[in-house]
């Protein structure tokens, strides 16, 4: 398998994800979760308008970190793999994933198989 490749792909995409998290989120130093930055300016604003539209957008910005945290721990996970000799196999059935799957979405934890089953493994 191109490793090696993956590796780059996959690094350039966590770059990316990492500075779109930056952008509206926080990450934890100890724990490494990421949460979203409410607009302090905006929230307890007198203006009952401006507080509902900044605590909107909060809501709004917390539900884009939940789902690029996901595509960034799976991007970890994958580099992980790669170092430790186990990328490329499926985390449910154990078979290698397909490498039409891993050239469409490198950080895959599942063969096409078991693709519908990935929500369900543990972040």
């Amino acid at each position: 398998m191109q490793h090696d490749e993956f590796r780059t792909k996959l690094q350039a995409e966590l770059e990316k994800l990492t500075v779109e998290l930056t952008q509206i989120g926080t990450q934890d130093k100890t724990t490494g979760d990421w949460e979203a930055i409410p607009n302090a300016e905006e929230l307890g604003n007198a203006d009952e308008n401006i507080e509902a539209d900044a605590t909107e957008a909060w809501g709004t910005n917390r539900a884009i970190v939940t789902e690029l945290e996901t595509r960034y721990r799976n991007i970890k996970r994958a580099l992980q793999k790669i170092e430790d000799g186990t990328y490329g196999i499926c985390e449910i059935s154990g078979e290698p994933i397909e490498p039409e799957r891993l050239a469409v979405n490198p950080a895959a934890r599942t063969d096409i198989t078991n693709r519908d089953r990935e929500r369900e493994l543990p972040l």
